[in-house]
C-alpha cells in the first residue's frame, strides 16, 4: 500500500468513523444515567430524513440541522416518558422507536417528495461543506505530517470536528463536573442519590436529551455531509447497533469509543475499496463479505466482551423513589 492510498483510507476512516462516534457517545451519555438506549438508530435515522428533507425545501443545511435536532429531541422525550417516567421496559421502548422512524421516514418521505422515500440530491447551500484549515496547502509536500495535516485532517465537514471535539468535552463533563458526577452515580446508584435530594428523573431526562442532540448530529452527519447528500431508506444501516457494540467495546468510557468507533470506519473504509484490501494484505475477499466486516465484528464484540464489560449497575431498571 502506498503512501497516497493509506491516506485516502484514513481521510475515509475519519469521515466515517464520524456518525458512529456521535452515535456512542449519545449512548454513553444515557447508559451513564442508567437508561439503555436501544433507539439510537431510530434517532439517527427520523434526524437524517429531517436534516437532508428541510435542507432541500428550505436551502438552509442550518434550518435542516436544527429540525433534526428537534426530531430526535422528540424520540428521546418518547424514550424517557415511557421508560422514566412510565417505568416501561427500556429495551422495547427503543426497538418501537426504530421500527417507527423506519416506516415512519419512507412514509413521509414518500408523500413530501414523491421519490420513494428519498429526498432529492443536495447541492450548495443545502449541505454542509468541507473546511480546508489553514496552511494546509501550504505544507501539503512536506513528508509524513504536511500530507497528514493536509489530506487527512483537513478537509472535513464541521460535524467531523464537532465529534473529535466531543470526546474530550464529555469526558469533561463525565469526569470533571458535578453534573457528570451525579450522572454517573444516578447510573450506579439511584438511592443514594435521591436520598441525597437530587432529582434522579430529572437527571435521567437530561441524560436522554443529551443522547438526542448527540443522534441528530449523528443522523445530519450521514444525510447532509456525505459527498452524495440526501436522505436514502434505511440510510443508517444499523450503524446505531454498531455504535452499541462500539461503546460495550470501550467499557461505557470516551477516549477508548474513539479508538472502538475509529476501528469500525477503517473497516468501513477498506470495504469501499476491494481492490485496495487484495493489494495490501495479498488475498482476495468477496466485496459482499468485506461490507459484512463491520457487523461481524459487532457479534464477535457482543459475544466477547459483553461478559467482561460491566455495564453500570443501575442500568435498564427503572428507580422506584421509596416512601
Amino acid at each position: 500500500m502506498d503512501w497516497a492510498t493509506l491516506l485516502q483510507i484514513l481521510d475515509a476512516t475519519l469521515r466515517l468513523a464520524s456518525p458512529l462516534l456521535l452515535a456512542c457517545l449519545a449512548g454513553l451519555f444515557s447508559e451513564r444515567a442508567g437508561i439503555f438506549d436501544i433507539g439510537l438508530e431510530g434517532k439517527m435515522l427520523v434526524a437524517a430524513f429531517l436534516a437532508a428533507g428541510f435542507a432541500a425545501t428550505t436551502g438552509s443545511v442550518w434550518l435542516g440541522l436544527l429540525v433534526g435536532i428537534a426530531g430526535s429531541l422528540a424520540l428521546s422525550a418518547v424514550h424517557g416518558l415511557a421508560s422514566i417516567t412510565f417505568r416501561g421496559n427500556q429495551l422495547i421502548s427503543g426497538v418501537a422507536i426504530n421500527f417507527l422512524a423506519s416506516g415512519l421516514t419512507v412514509v413521509v418521505g414518500q408523500s413530501w417528495f414523491a421519490e420513494g422515500g428519498r429526498t432529492p440530491q443536495l447541492g450548495d447551500g443545502q449541505r454542509f461543506e468541507e473546511l480546508t484549515f489553514p496552511g494546509a496547502t501550504e505544507i501539503r509536500d512536506l513528508p509524513i505530517l504536511g500530507s497528514l495535516y493536509s489530506e487527512v485532517l483537513s478537509g472535513h465537514t464541521i460535524l467531523v470536528y464537532a465529534g473529535l471535539l466531543a470526546v474530550p468535552l464529555s469526558w469533561w463533563v463525565l469526569y470533571r463536573t458535578r453534573f457528570g458526577l451525579r450522572l454517573r452515580a444516578v447510573g450506579e446508584n439511584p438511592a443514594a442519590v435521591d436520598t441525597a435530594g437530587i432529582s434522579v428523573t430529572r437527571l435521567r431526562f437530561a441524560a436522554v436529551a443529551i443522547a438526542g442532540v448527540l443522534c441528530a448530529l449523528a443522523g445530519a452527519q450521514l444525510s447532509t455531509a456525505e459527498p452524495a447528500a440526501g436522505f436514502v431508506r434505511d440510510m443508517t444501516a444499523g450503524r446505531g447497533y454498531i455504535a452499541l457494540a462500539a461503546l460495550i467495546f470501550a467499557k461505557w468510557r470516551p477516549f477508548p469509543a474513539l479508538g472502538a468507533c475509529l476501528l469500525f470506519g477503517f473497516l468501513q473504509a477498506l470495504a469501499l475499496r476491494p481492490a485496495l484490501f487484495q493489494q495490501s494484505f495479498g488475498f482476495s475477499i468477496q466485496g459482499q463479505l468485506l461490507d459484512a466486516m463491520p457487523y461481524i465484528l459487532t457479534v464477535i464484540i457482543l459475544a466477547g466482551f459483553v461478559g467482561r464489560a460491566i455495564p453500570p449497575r443501575a442500568g435498564g431498571e427503572p428507580y422506584v423513589k421509596e416512601r
